[in-house]
């Protein structure tokens, strides 16, 4: 059974996720009854973690095995120090198809008692600690008025964001995700001249415990949802090609596709603002991967319009690239856990246009016989299925492909695409599976359909 409310939608953005959901084509094939029961999956499953947290090896540098026992023992080591000994216990996975990803099954709900003393964060740290993270100090609204380092206190979630900060109590729509040990008191986080910063609250009682990795093998592991990583592996990156991810930050995809390669070739990627490209930089040197050349760059202006420009950086002629990573600005109502979403219609709407100005741009930037993957963390079929029927229609050199691994459900119905078409799409869809992860034991093959919520296309450039 659900723990946890379903997503908190603005009514109208609710109403327009149905009309996609409980689409003629949708109701024709599946039925009323089926498309009802999906949707309010989705809205459910939302709220809620997967029931993995899924970790990406850098098996370039090191082999997967030895990197799951360098990690076993690290996360042992972590928990010995938070719980009585007969309480530790590590249960790390290799993945049956994807040779570089590690699975750690995710241990909740579990039983924890509220206590009286009570923190409140945001939402967004809220969704942060049931994924494994501790309360850092930036994301804590209301603590209690003479909280002290050493507090053993409760922490909510504010759903709605209508918690004043620096309260001392809260009354508001809240959700319990745990208890915790207050690493600060409360003068340290709301009364200094400088933004308090470092961890707030050391979570002990999660409702959901996932370890921590924060510091933990920082150049061999990267926690990243197990979709993004299907991403780099479609992509099939080869040493010695030249490769543009359009939108790459923070890096993780981008690192990922280097490391595919060998580091041998030319990985180039953009993004528009300055300090996510110092985070791309950042990660490629934490993996030592030497092949990354990243830029502070509008995708959407990389296409030269000198047919005979030869610098290293944007813009880039056309047919410059083996292969391109659009893995697009989107709405992301496919992320998880998310309890609450305060955008309006509108600006869930507005990612379509964006969209098809960088699908136009990396069209003209792939060579012939080149492949595009185009990717989004989000459900609408604005942004996913539409845009594929859309880019089909609008350049007749583009053909889908076969996808591999391919360990999602094929596309969604509702776009008109033909039945073949929808096959070779790949859309993780955790709504289709929700009641079964539910109530059964987690096992590596459930890894594949509880994920986020994620859409992977694939097309070659004839």
């Amino acid at each position: 059974m659900p723990v946890f409310p379903r997503i908190s939608l603005k009514p109208d953005v609710i109403e327009h996720l149905k009309s996609v959901f409980l689409n003629n084509e949708v109701l024709e094939t599946v039925g009323l009854q089926e498309a009802e029961c999906r949707f309010q999956n989705l809205l459910s499953c939302l709220s809620h973690p997967p029931s993995y947290t899924c970790v990406r090896a850098s098996t370039q540098l090191v082999p997967l095995e030895e990197i799951r026992c360098q990690l076993e023992e690290e996360l042992k080591k972590q928990q010995m120090c938070g719980l009585p000994p007969e309480d530790v216990s590590i249960q790390i996975l290799t993945h049956p198809k994807i040779s570089d990803v590690l699975l750690l099954p995710v241990d909740g709900p579990r039983p924890v008692k509220q206590l009286t003393s009570e923190v409140v964060v945001g939402a967004q740290c809220g969704s942060a600690v049931l994924r494994g993270a501790h309360v850092f100090a930036p994301g804590i609204i209301a603590c209690p008025k003479f909280m002290k380092v050493g507090d053993v206190v409760s922490v909510f979630s504010d759903l709605e964001g209508r918690c004043t900060r620096g309260a001392t109590s809260f009354q508001g729509n809240k959700v319990f995700v745990g208890n915790g040990v207050a690493e600060m008191d409360r003068s340290s986080i709301f009364c200094t001249d400088e933004p308090a910063r470092g961890i707030g609250v050391r979570m002990v009682e999660p409702l959901y415990r996932s370890p921590s990795f924060d510091g933990v093998l920082p150049s061999l592991v990267f926690l990243q949802n197990l979709p993004s990583v299907v991403v780099g592996h479609v992509l099939g990156p080869r040493p010695g090609e030249r490769i543009l991810d359009m939108c790459a930050a923070p890096g993780g995809k981008t690192c990922h596709i280097a490391a595919l390669m060998g580091d041998q070739g030319d990985v180039v990627a953009l993004d528009r603002i300055r300090n996510k490209i110092d985070k791309i930089t950042e990660n490629a040197q934490m993996f030592h991967l030497r092949s990354i050349r990243a830029y502070c760059f509008n995708s959407i202006e990389a296409v030269s319009s000198d047919p005979a420009q030869n610098s290293e950086g944007p813009p880039f002629p056309p047919e410059s690239f083996d292969r391109i990573l659009l893995d697009a600005p989107c709405s992301g109502l496919g992320q998880r856990p998310n309890m609450a979403n305060t955008w309006t219609l509108k600006e869930i709407c507005s990612y379509q246009p964006l969209q098809r100005k960088l699908f136009h741009a990396a069209v003209q930037l792939l060579k012939k016989g080149g492949v595009l993957v185009y990717s989004t963390c989000t459900v609408t079929l604005a942004e996913n299925e539409e845009q594929v029927a859309w880019a089909l229609q609008t350049f007749p050199c583009l053909t889908l492909q076969p996808q591999e691994p391919h360990i999602g459900a094929e596309g969604m119905l509702g776009a008109g695409l033909s039945p073949r078409q929808l096959r070779l799409l790949q859309r993780f869809s955790p709504e289709l599976s929700w009641d079964h992860t539910q109530t059964a034991a987690a096992s590596p093959g459930s890894a594949d359909s509880d994920t986020i919520g994620f859409f992977i296309a694939k097309f070659l450039k004839n």
